[in-house]
């Protein structure tokens, strides 16, 4: 039987999509204490990389929000599969984004808007969050956007 948060993400019409295994010598999450921190990740789908582009050269705002909305899907992912469940999270921290972007590229944040917005859709207030969105020259793949957290859980 689905959880809260799984059930929310069903109403959302969304779905956990599975694990990529990591493509370096890295974990995809740590744990300390009640905090899980995750391994940036990236938006991929069955181990492909769904979007490419660089932001202000081949890819648009609405694309790469996109890609982070499917970024922050892998962190549920990589996080439930630490966690067990992932009604045991009681709070989204912190989130940072990277995004490939031109030197005259200032939208970083619309971008990691994605994100931010798919974790307050499902966790509501515990999914409000500090963070940062920082331009990166290139990301692995091509892709466009590279999404890490830092989660509370009981």
């Amino acid at each position: 039987m689905a959880g809260k948060i799984e059930s929310r993400l069903a109403e959302l019409g969304l779905q956990l999509p599975v694990l990529a295994v990591p493509q370096g010598n890295y974990v995809p999450t740590t744990v300390t204490g009640n905090l899980v921190f995750t391994a940036g990740q990236i938006p991929l789908e069955g181990g492909k990389a769904v979007y490419v582009g660089k932001l202000g050269v081949t890819c648009d705002i609405d694309t790469a929000y996109k890609a982070a909305r499917l970024c922050a899907l892998n962190i549920l992912a990589v996080v439930k599969n630490e966690i067990g469940d992932l009604d045991r999270i009681t709070r989204i921290v912190k989130v940072v984004g990277f995004v490939n972007s031109a030197p005259d590229f200032l939208d970083q944040p619309k971008v990691i808007n994605g994100a931010s917005d798919l974790f307050g859709e499902v966790f509501g207030e515990a999914g409000r969050h500090a963070r940062s969105a920082v331009g990166a020259a290139v990301l692995p793949l091509g892709v466009p956007v590279e999404v890490e957290a830092i989660i509370e859980f009981a």
